[in-house]
């Protein structure tokens, strides 16, 4: 499929800021599963853009707006075409021994460990082991996690924020994609089973903002991304932005200025099929 994603974000602030330093992180990765015809981005106040690659491969677009000012207009214009792999089935794939002994595992560090929004308590290692009780394949144990936390949590919107953090998410039993992610990704790596946090959209005709879901590392068959708000494997609907341990590595803006705490910010966001 052949998306057109226009992201728009606008800041008022009740009185004049200044020293604007902004990250944005909107352009979509160019990989196997989608090919990106086009991206522009647009700031008004017009300022001079630059970019590069993070740690994890996210292109990071910086700005500064050192005048005052009382509007801000951040808006990405991306066209991708989705081509993603088939489904993986639920059989067995790979072992937790072959897992362990996998040669390329090393690779997978950052997504073994704890990080901000993600704990390796043992209340989430009980919730793992409890959901895969007689599971002895990561594949197999990874989707049997993402339908646990599909019926684990109830998705509320509003219910949370992006500071939100797993544990929170845990006791309280709701949230919204972001959070579905940080949990899943907590109990993945609570039975040693890589997985990292992705940004991107889900195309449908309610987007109104970024969605969130999961990569599993699987020998053999490399990243395969998860959906637990949805309860499924991608298709064809999924445009990826950047993926990092936890939301903190690929939030779409970030930033600081100086001046009045009182703002407003409105997202939009208008995802449409060219073909």
């Amino acid at each position: 499929m052949k998306w057109e994603i226009i992201h728009r974000t606008r800041y008022t602030y009740a009185t004049p800021v200044r020293d604007s330093f902004n990250d944005v992180r909107l352009q979509p990765m160019p990989i196997p599963e989608q090919t990106v015809e086009s991206f522009l981005l647009k700031v008004i106040p017009a300022v001079r853009l630059t970019h590069s690659k993070d740690f994890y491969s996210n292109w990071i677009h910086h700005f500064d707006i050192v005048e005052p000012h009382s509007h801000l207009l951040i808006e990405a214009n991306s066209v991708v075409i989705t081509h993603p792999p088939a489904p993986l089935p639920d059989e067995k794939l790979c072992s937790f021994e072959q897992m362990r002994a996998a040669p390329n595992i090393e690779r997978c560090f950052d997504y073994l460990l704890e990080s901000r929004f993600v704990e390796l308590s043992p209340t989430a290692w009980k919730l793992a082991l409890d959901a895969t009780a007689d599971i002895h394949d990561a594949w197999q144990a990874a989707l049997a996690l993402m339908r646990f936390v599909n019926g684990f949590l109830k998705y509320e919107s509003a219910s949370t924020h992006v500071h939100t953090h797993m544990s929170e998410v845990m006791r309280d039993r709701r949230g919204v994609c972001q959070d579905f992610a940080h949990f899943m990704i907590g109990l993945c790596r609570a039975l040693k089973i890589p997985a990292r946090y992705v940004s991107g959209y889900l195309a449908t005709e309610i987007a109104s903002a970024t969605h969130a879901w999961v990569e599993v590392f699987i020998p053999g068959h490399g990243w395969r991304g998860l959906d637990p708000t949805h309860n499924c494997q991608l298709g064809e609907q999924y445009v990826k932005i950047g993926n990092g341990r936890d939301y903190g590595d690929v939030p779409p803006i970030s930033g600081n200025y100086r001046g009045t705490r009182d703002r407003k910010m409105e997202v939009e966001v208008k995802i449409t099929a060219l073909s």
